[in-house]
Formats: structure tokens, C-alpha cells, sequence
């Protein structure tokens, strides 16, 4: 039966720089995925290619090919990245020319897969009547228009597929799902049909559990951490998916962390949902009929995954500008450490109140006293305790409010509790707030836009 081998280098923009380039020299995989892309993410590319029409995308996918290009082409490995954020097209104008510097240029084809940015659309869209109401409040998206920042649609593996078809080597998406780059793979290899739901959910799992890299090989695991065989060298995740839909997880032999079942089930659950309804613009998974073993060391063996249809409507992610934020921080230590953070929250609160100051929110947490899990579960500190760090976030949609409050915080310093410090960074910086906004639209009105790099 036939296999195909792919790894996920990349669970978010700022993962482990040296993990692709790990996968790639670590031994035999056919498919490199790397995903870069979060929520947050695309409302600061969309301000990056404001300011600079060529910009807008992961650069750190451009100085990774150029570490990796030689071996990719001379492996016939194949890369699929979200890289491409708001602007696919000049990210792969940027791989072009790292291949140019490597006199590679006649043997790479680039993929492209855009369309998913609507929102050069969306006045338009809101006036055909779509609604694009907030799937946790019901809010149309009118409400906030004034203030979007970012609208990207999320893709499936379908446009990957075509890609892939027209014989690229690299492709380079925007928006699209964790779970598309590594299902497209397997729709191309297999022939896999597009309504061939338990496969395509298979493929979808197998997505899945490698797209966050290391989170299923053994990082951020909680069982028997302890025991965990060198997280520095730690391996990132390779599937071995075959033909019929069951597959292993696994990475390369003499690398660190550990693939069991334990580590699997811990990433399935991530942001998981309705475990009976995964829903992806290729299909629902039903992840209550997932099957895990062991199949030697570090392999687990998946199988028995049950799909259904996919829906007509794809998730929109939208970002909006909802004010602004500031977080400062002082450190107070032993004796009754957290009696005097606590006192010192205090007397901030009091002189905020007193200079007139309103806030949408204040929020603070005593860390090292319960931040974590709340006193309600960690319960009352020991006075004991050597240092409690006093952080203090607050929002308002008043710039000026927001910037006085940065100003409320190094006073402390002498005229406040005692045994004060780590107010040597200076005043906190006050930031945009970017809030989120999921909607749905018709999949009949948006259409991918699939092509190579001329």
C-alpha cells in the first residue's frame, strides 16, 4: 500500500527556527508543512503591507528556504506554507529570488493559492446582504466596519490540491486551515475524491495532530514530563499517511521528546471543539470514533476516523481595532510579599479613581500567588512566599487614560510597600488593542485563486 511521509516543521510564526531544517536533514519526507498563521497574525500583516505594498507575509519562511532550497529541489521534498499572510504573491517573489541566489531558479516552480483576503470585498459583500454575524454574539460585522483591520477567509485543502496538480514544488497559501496543508498532500498522492468524507477526515486528524509541530512529539506534555528524553534536540511530527486512510505518527530516530499515545491524545484535544463535529471546509471529522496504539517506540498508529459532508460556508476570520491596552509590572518580595502587591494594587486603583481615569477594564493578577489557577483553587498564599509580581493590564478606548496609567506605576517604587523592584524597564507601552471576529459566508461567493509564479 502505497505511503507518504509528511512533517510539520512550523506551529506558528516564531516556532523553533532549526526545526525544518532538523526535518529536512533528519532523513526521508516527501511533504515539509509549516504553518505560520494565527488570528492576530493577519491584522499585523495587513498594517505591515499598508505601510509597504511588498510586505504583509512570514519573512522568516523566506530566510528558511534559503537555508533549506538546495536540499528541498535536491530531495524532491515538496513545502506548503500559509506563509503568504495578506500578500502570497510577494512572498513567493521573495523565494524566487532566494533560488535566483542559488542558481536554482529553472528548476523551482511556485505555487501560489490566494483569494482569501476579501477584504477589499467586503463593502460590497455587506451590501449583497451577508450579514457576517459574530458567531459567539451574533453581531453583524457592520457594527464594527469602521474599525476592521483584516477579513480572510479560510481555505480548505482543495486550491493546495491544484497546486500541486499544475506541479509545484513549493506553495505558498494565505489564510487556510492548520489541517488543509497536510490533508492536501494526501488528497494529491491517493486521488483521494472530494467527497470521500472518512478519508478526508483522516487526513484532516492527521493535520490535526501535527499541525501545532512539537505539542503532539512530547513539548508542552504533561505526562511524565519529567522523564522526557532531551527537549533541546527535541523531533517535530512526521505522519506516514497510506492509502486507505490509517496512518502513524512519528519523527526522526535520535532526536528528542516522544511520540505516544498520551502526547497524541493531548494535541487531538487541542482547541478541538464539539468532538463529534470537527468542522473544516473539506469535511466534519468525528473525533469520538479516532482510534490510537502504539506501534513500536515513538509511533502511534490512527485509524477508524469517521467523516461527514462538509458544510456550504466557510469561516471568515476577521480583526477589528477595539482601543487601547497597557501592562506594567513591579516585584515585590519577601516578607508578606503578597500582602504588599495586594496593597499596591490597591493604592494604584485609588489614585487612577482619583485622577478621573475610566477604564473599559482593569485586570490584575498576582503571579507566583495564584495567577494560574485562582485562589479559589490555589488558595490563600503563605507569607512565606519569596516574591510576588504584581501585574496590572488595563483597556480603554481613551488613549490619554491608557497613557496616564503608564505614568501611575514607578511612584510606587518609593512611595508605596517596600522591597519593591523590576521597575528598571521603564514605563509600560501602550498598545492597540486587535479583537477578534469569526463569521461564516456562502463558500459560492469566494473563490480560490490557484497559479505559479509566472
Amino acid at each position: 500500500m502505497k505511503t507518504i511521509r509528511i512533517a510539520c516543521g512550523q506551529g506558528f510564526w516564531g516556532d523553533w527556527l532549526e526545526a525544518p531544517v532538523r526535518l529536512i536533514e533528519g532523513g526521508p519526507i516527501d511533504y515539509l508543512v509549516l504553518d505560520y498563521l494565527a488570528e492576530v497574525t493577519m491584522s499585523i500583516m495587513q498594517k505591515q503591507k499598508a505601510r509597504n505594498p511588498k510586505a504583509g507575509f512570514a519573512t522568516d519562511f523566506v530566510a528558511l528556504m534559503d537555508r533549506i532550497l538546495p536540499q528541498v529541489l535536491a530531495k524532491n521534498t515538496r513545502v506548503i506554507a500559509n506563509a503568504g499572510g495578506v500578500n502570497p504573491q510577494a512572498c513567493a517573489e521573495a523565494v524566487r529570488l532566494v533560488a535566483v541566489k542559488h542558481g536554482l531558479a529553472d528548476q523551482l516552480r511556485i505555487g501560489i493559492v490566494a483569494g482569501d483576503d476579501i477584504l477589499p470585498r467586503l463593502d460590497a459583500l455587506l451590501a449583497d446582504g451577508h450579514r457576517l454575524e459574530n458567531l459567539d454574539t451574533g453581531q453583524p460585522l457592520a457594527d464594527v466596519r469602521a474599525h476592521i483591520q483584516s477579513v480572510n477567509v479560510y481555505f480548505g485543502a482543495q486550491p493546495i490540491v491544484e497546486a500541486l496538480q499544475q506541479g509545484a514544488q513549493v506553495i505558498i497559501t494565505g489564510r487556510c486551515t492548520d489541517t488543509g496543508l497536510a490533508l492536501a498532500p494526501c488528497m494529491y498522492e491517493f486521488g483521494w475524491a472530494a467527497d470521500d468524507w472518512h478519508r478526508l477526515a483522516a487526513g484532516t486528524v492527521a493535520g490535526h495532530i501535527i499541525e501545532c509541530g512539537a505539542q503532539c512529539t512530547g513539548g508542552n506534555c504533561l505526562v511524565d514530563w519529567e522523564t522526557m528524553s532531551d527537549f533541546a534536540n527535541i523531533g517535530f511530527p512526521i505522519v506516514e499517511m497510506h492509502e486507505d486512510g490509517t496512518f502513524v505518527v512519528t519523527k526522526h530516530p535520535n532526536t528528542g521528546g516522544r511520540v505516544s499515545v498520551a502526547s497524541v491524545k493531548e494535541q487531538l484535544v487541542y482547541e478541538m471543539g464539539d468532538p463529534t463535529t470537527y468542522i473544516t471546509p473539506d469535511c466534519i471529522a468525528d473525533f469520538t470514533t479516532i482510534r490510537l496504539a502504539p506501534d513500536g517506540d515513538d509511533r502511534v498508529r490512527v485509524w477508524g476516523i469517521a467523516g461527514r459532508p462538509a458544510t456550504a460556508f466557510y469561516k471568515v476570520s476577521a480583526s477589528y481595532f477595539a482601543g487601547y491596552k497597557a501592562v506594567g509590572s513591579l516585584i515585590y518580595a519577601w516578607p508578606d510579599a503578597y500582602a504588599k502587591a495586594r496593597r499596591a494594587d490597591a493604592m494604584l486603583r485609588q489614585r487612577l479613581h482619583d485622577l478621573g481615569l475610566r477604564f473599559d477594564e482593569i485586570w490584575t493578577e498576582y503571579v507566583g500567588a495564584g495567577a494560574c489557577h485562582g485562589l479559589q483553587l490555589a488558595g490563600e498564599p503563605s507569607r512565606d512566599i519569596p516574591e510576588v509580581v504584581l501585574r496590572v493590564a488595563v483597556r480603554s478606548s481613551d488613549q490619554a487614560s491608557v497613557e496616564r496609567f503608564t505614568k501611575e506605576l514607578a511612584p510606587l517604587a518609593l512611595n508605596g510597600p517596600p522591597t519593591v523592584t523590576g521597575f528598571g524597564s521603564g514605563r509600560p507601552k501602550v498598545e492597540e488593542v486587535v479583537a477578534y471576529f469569526p463569521a461564516l459566508i456562502p463558500k459560492s461567493v469566494v473563490t480560490p485563486q490557484v497559479s505559479l509564479l509566472a
